[in-house]
C-alpha cells in the first residue's frame, strides 16, 4: 500500500504541497489544490479542442506550413490536460490502488516529454518563418510536405528521449509529480541531469527563438526604411504617401502573422521562466519551497490554454473558423456577423446596427 493510502487509514490528513492552508477536514481532501489542477485542466481540454476543431474547419488556417507545428501543439497540449486528471482523481482519492512511485514517475515523465514537444514546436516555428523570409524564393524547395512530416516526428522522439534517463534513476524530470508524496519527498533533482536538460533542450530552444525572431524584426525594419527613402527619392510627396502606404500594406498579412506566432512564443517563455529558473536553483541546492515548485509548476502547465486565447485575440482567420464552429449554437451572432458584410443602403442615415 501506497504512502498517501497508509496516512489516510491512520487517520492523519493527506499530504497537501501547499500545506495546512488548503486542506479541509470536513471533505479530507486538499480543496486549494484541487480547485486549482481541475480549473487548469478544464480550461486546458476545452481550449485545445476549439484549436484543434478550428483548424479542421478552417481551411484558411492551412495556407502557412506552421500550422502543422500549431496542431502538433494543441494535441500536445491536449494530452497535458487529459493527463492532469491523474493528480485531481489522486488528490480526490479515487487512485488509492495504483503504486505512487510508478504512477507519479509515469505523469512527471509524460507531461515533461508533451511540455518539450510544445518548446521544440515553437523553435520550429520559428526557423520556418526565418526562412520564408530570408529565402522566399527558395521557401517552397526547402520546406516540403514530407520534410514537416518527418521534423514533426523527430520532435516527439528526442522529446521522449531526452527525459528517458530519469526512469533509470539519473535525476528527476520536473515537479508535474510531486502531488504524491513519493514523488515530492523521495524523488531527488539531480545537478547533472539537470544540466543535462538545459544544454540539450532549454537553451537551444531559447536562442533559436531569440536569433530568428530577432533577424525577423530586423529585416523587416530594413525592409520598411528602404521603403521609405525610395518614395522619398522618386515620388512627389502627396503620391509618396499613398503609395508608401499601399507598399507598407503588403507585407502586413506576413508581419501580422509573425506578431501572432511571436507572442505565443514570448507568452510561453513569460510562463515557464519562473519553473525554469526555479528547477536549476533546486537543482543545485540553492532554493527549495514545496509552495514555490507547486506554483511555478502550474503556471508553466497554464501555458497549455493560452494559445487559444492567444489565437482568438490576434488571428482574424481563426476568429472567423471559431465563429463557423459556433454558429449552429449561436446563429444570431452569425446573422449579425452577414448583416456586417452586407451593403449599407444608401438613405438619409445609415443604420448602425451590428456595427462594432
Amino acid at each position: 500500500m501506497n504512502s498517501s493510502s497508509d496516512a489516510n487509514q491512520s487517520g492523519s490528513p493527506p499530504f497537501c504541497l501547499l500545506g495546512s492552508v488548503g486542506y479541509s477536514r470536513s471533505l479530507d481532501t486538499c480543496v486549494l489544490e484541487v480547485v486549482i489542477i481541475l480549473f487548469l485542466t478544464v480550461l486546458i481540454i476545452a481550449g485545445n479542442l476549439v484549436v484543434i476543431f478550428v483548424f479542421h474547419c478552417a481551411p484558411l488556417l492551412h495556407h502557412h506550413t506552421t500550422s502543422h507545428f500549431i496542431q502538433t501543439m494543441a494535441y500536445a497540449d491536449l494530452l497535458v490536460g487529459v493527463s492532469c486528471l491523474v493528480p485531481s482523481l489522486s488528490l480526490l482519492h479515487y487512485l488509492r490502488g495504483l503504486n505512487e512511485e510508478l504512477t507519479c514517475k509515469a505523469f512527471g515523465y509524460m507531461v515533461s516529454v508533451l511540455k518539450s514537444v510544445s518548446m521544440a514546436s515553437l523553435a520550429c516555428i520559428s526557423v520556418d518563418r526565418y526562412i520564408a523570409i530570408t529565402r522566399p524564393l527558395s521557401y517552397a524547395t526547402l520546406v516540403t510536405p514530407c520534410r514537416l512530416r518527418v521534423c514533426i516526428v523527430l520532435i516527439w522522439v528526442y522529446s521522449a528521449l531526452i527525459f528517458l534517463p530519469s526512469f533509470f534513476g539519473w535525476g528527476k524530470p520536473g515537479y508535474h509529480g510531486d502531488i504524491f508524496q513519493w514523488c515530492a519527498d523521495s524523488w531527488k533533482t539531480n545537478p547533472g541531469f539537470s544540466t543535462f536538460i538545459a544544454a540539450l533542450l532549454y537553451a537551444p530552444a531559447a536562442l533559436t527563438v531569440c536569433f530568428t525572431y530577432g533577424s525577423i524584426f530586423r529585416i523587416c525594419r530594413q525592409h520598411t526604411r528602404e521603403i521609405t527613402q525610395r518614395h522619398a527619392r522618386f515620388s512627389s510627396q502627396a503620391e509618396g504617401d499613398k503609395g508608401e502606404r499601399g507598399e507598407r500594406c503588403e507585407g502586413c498579412p506576413d508581419k501580422r502573422y509573425a506578431m501572432v506566432l511571436f507572442r505565443i512564443t514570448s507568452v510561453f517563455y513569460v510562463l515557464w521562466m519562473p519553473y525554469i529558473l526555479y528547477f536549476l536553483l533546486e537543482s543545485a541546492g540553492l532554493y527549495h519551497h514545496k509552495v514555490a515548485s507547486f506554483l511555478t509548476t502550474w503556471l508553466a502547465i497554464s501555458n497549455s490554454f493560452c494559445n487559444c486565447l492567444i489565437y482568438s485575440l490576434s488571428n482574424s482567420v481563426f476568429r472567423k473558423g471559431l465563429g463557423r464552429l459556433f454558429s449552429p449554437l449561436f446563429p444570431s451572432c452569425l446573422g449579425c456577423m452577414e448583416a456586417k458584410k452586407a451593403p449599407v443602403p444608401i438613405g438619409p442615415r445609415a443604420t448602425t446596427q451590428c456595427q462594432v
